[in-house]
């Protein structure tokens, strides 16, 4: 029991606000110490060795660099000035072109607080601007931010290729139509809450100085550049061309190349993005050395064979482990963050997964849009806390809570279509 004690205790120390990386380590340390003596952590070097050289996990740097640069030029902006007035006229059509940002926002930069801080400062005045009401506004906009988490590139789904020990190729091209769905579901929804309450929705008068024409072609001159990009890199992947590290490259250098288009290129900005990504990318890597001293300990003591236990004696096998599986993620995502779940959480149950047969790839995906789940639910979404922060003094913290949980009810519930229909996901 001394791994489970152990678990609970880090967890614990998490809702207090200890730092993640810290608390890991040292209560491994603590425990480990306490349970098999200083011997059990000989071969951390070693562990650590191997994950400075794990060629995966260098594409996490790559995107977060790539993510950043497209954040320093004007893309969200282009992207949801040229895609309001081609939806505009539709009723909930400023919200469905915040959608459709958020999608392509997604598969370009991957930064889930760089979409929803853009989306927030451009698209929410105009939303309110036109008597949207404040809750579908704020709960599409932070919905849409965190698009990023299952639509590739995606780094939850590089860190869960590594964890599972899945091809993150396979991940990502897995990946696209449940992020479409979604994508879909929204937009649905949107359309629906429109339709149902008018005055909450209302369409924008078309400027006729402007002809439909010259709207869509302005559309296309904002959407293209980083689509091209996307197809660049997803393309480069799915062909069998390059690696995903190899593509997560290609698509810093595409960055770059975006940048100077937009005329937004500098040194101080590339500085700026590499000073950002060495942050983010230090913060990932202490996180996960905590995390593999976390499992040394918690496997030394036991724990992992206690949870096989009680996972395989789950009434339904499969199903029942699964369900149980998908429950114990999204509670956990109330109150920890992606990263944590993807270290500690993950590496305990993907054994079970595999003695029972179920598809890596299957479960891979499952988590990761458990996971998206996390950035919106209360109290500790990231994207509620990044909205709130450049939201309106008129916008208040219950506005953006009411607004959320359709879109995490809608998340939910293509969580639960792609466990119980795999197959139309192509999985």
């Amino acid at each position: 029991m001394v791994g489970i004690v152990m678990f609970f205790v880090a967890l614990f120390a998490l809702l207090l606000g200890f730092p993640v990386a810290f608390t890991f380590g040292g209560i491994a340390l603590i425990f480990g110490v306490w349970a098999e003596g200083f011997d059990m952590f000989a071969f951390m070097p070693y562990r650590i060795q191997s994950i400075m050289e794990n060629t995966v996990l260098m594409a996490v740097p790559l995107f977060v660099f790539m993510g950043l640069v497209l954040q320093k030029t004007r893309l969200a902006e282009q992207l949801l000035e040229s895609m309001g007035k081609l939806f505009g006229g539709v009723r909930g059509g400023i919200a469905i072109s915040t959608v459709l940002v958020g999608a392509l926002l997604a598969a370009s930069t991957g930064v889930v607080g760089a979409s929803v801080v853009a989306m927030g400062l451009i698209s929410l005045p105009v939303m309110l601007k036109y008597n949207y009401d404040k809750g579908l506004a704020c709960g599409t906009i932070c919905a849409s931010g965190t698009l990023g988490q299952i639509i590739p590139p995606s780094i939850v789904l590089i860190l869960l290729g590594d964890v599972l020990g899945v091809p993150v190729g396979d991940l990502f091209q897995a990946a696209i139509w449940p992020g479409l769905v979604l994508v879909g579901a929204y937009v649905v929804y949107i359309l629906i809450y429109a339709k149902m309450n008018p005055e909450a929705a209302q369409p924008i008068e078309r400027d006729e100085n402007i002809s439909r024409q010259q709207e869509v072609i302005a559309a296309l001159k904002a959407v293209i550049p980083p689509l091209a990009l996307i197809v660049v890199v997803l393309g480069s992947i799915f062909a069998g061309v390059a690696t995903p590290t190899e593509s997560a490259a290609l698509g810093g250098a595409g960055a770059i190349v975006l940048a100077l288009l937009y005329r937004q290129f500098s040194w101080g900005m590339v500085y700026d993005a590499a000073k950002e990504t060495v942050k983010v990318t230090a913060m990932v890597f202490a996180i996960l050395l905590g995390a593999t001293a976390f499992s040394m300990a918690f496997t030394y003591t036991g724990g992992d064979h206690l949870v096989e236990q009680w996972m395989l004696q789950i009434p339904g096998e499969k199903w029942g482990f699964l369900i149980i599986t998908m429950l114990v993620i999204l509670i956990l995502g109330f109150f920890i963050d992606f990263v944590e779940i993807c270290f500690i959480i993950v590496p305990i149950l993907a054994p079970v997964a595999e003695l029972m047969g179920i598809n890596m790839t299957w479960f891979a995906i499952l988590v990761a849009m458990n996971l998206q789940t996390s950035f919106l639910t209360p109290p500790f979404g990231f994207s509620l806390f990044y909205l709130k922060g450049v939201a309106p003094s008129g916008v208040t913290t219950r506005d953006i809570y009411r607004g959320v949980m359709p879109f995490i009810a809608i998340q939910i519930a293509v969580l639960a279509s792609i466990l119980v229909f795999p197959g139309f996901y192509g999985m």
